[in-house]
């Protein structure tokens, strides 16, 4: 099985970079292209709002359990997949590092840097009282003012950057306070540069120098964004491409392991092994089952 890409379509968003899909019209979606009850990988940022209704959504393979009032947030290159056996109810968010890049440029947002490798995210968020219902106003306002024949796009970012600063505020978890603009700047681009090069590199003085700065430094901001070092989060991100291919693709444990650079399979095995305490074919067998 090679596991789908999915891409922000801009001619179902009226050419936005933000689209609000209905949860209901979504379970429809399902055909020999995409079945979003199946394991995918997307390329933009999804928060899902449940209105009611319940069940497990996974997310890098691990299922949280959601019901009324649930916030799911899920990243970019994140694979996901639904969970529409108890039939819920709720809005999907879709929206592109573009829009936020135009969001930030205009007015204040909390970063969107990628905190999902720390031990202590969750990507669950459960709403109460007043909490809920200035939630699902301000997404029923965003919907209104996108539906508007006049619709501003300055009045669609400011209600999105309010309910994202609100979400921001309940989430203990991920808080960055501590990092500034150039530290949220410069982390960004070591995590783009992970993402294109942990198949083939994972020293991260290699990382320091090719984004202009210290191995210290990036040390420092990656402890104070996820509380983990610079080393620490490429492993961290070379395991859990690993796990993917692993589950969701037919490669075998030899070829991800040369295809990622590993000079020999047991050198391969050992490194997962570590990072894991259970060897790639072990841990295969027990996830295949699960989400295949």
């Amino acid at each position: 099985m090679q596991i789908p890409n999915i891409k922000f379509s801009h001619k179902l968003s009226n050419n936005s970079d933000l689209q609000v899909i209905d949860l209901t019209e979504l379970r429809k979606r399902k055909d020999a292209l995409l079945n979003p009850e199946h394991p995918h990988r997307v390329k933009f940022f999804s928060i899902i709002y449940i209105e009611s209704g319940h069940g497990s959504h996974m997310v890098d393979f691990k299922d949280y359990a959601f019901k009324e009032r649930s916030v799911i947030f899920v990243q970019r290159e994140q694979i996901h997949s639904f969970d529409f056996s108890g039939k819920p109810k709720g809005k999907v968010l879709l929206f592109t590092q573009a829009f936020l890049d135009e969001v930030h440029a205009n007015m204040r947002l909390p970063n969107y840097t990628p905190t999902h490798l720390s031990t202590q995210y969750s990507p669950l968020l459960q709403l109460e009282g007043d909490d809920q219902t200035k939630s699902a106003t301000l997404i029923k306002q965003i919907i209104d003012e996108i539906n508007n024949p006049l619709s501003d796009p300055l009045i669609v970012m400011y209600l999105f950057s309010t309910l994202a600063l609100s979400f921001h505020r309940l989430r203990p978890e991920i808080k960055q306070e501590k990092l500034s603009q150039s530290m949220s700047m410069l982390f960004a681009r070591f995590f783009e540069l992970m993402e294109l090069n942990y198949h083939k590199v994972r020293d991260a003085n290699w990382y320091a120098l090719q984004i202009n700065t210290t191995y210290k430094t990036l040390n420092q901001v990656c402890k104070l964004a996820t509380g983990l070092t610079a080393k620490h989060l490429i492993d961290s991100f070379t395991i859990l491409e690993i796990k993917r291919r692993l589950v969701l693709s037919d490669t075998t444990s030899a070829q991800i392991g040369y295809d990622l650079g590993f000079e020999d399979a047991s050198n391969f095995v050992k490194y997962f092994k570590k990072l894991t305490g259970t060897t790639p074919s072990a841990f295969s067998k027990r996830y295949k089952k699960t989400f295949l």
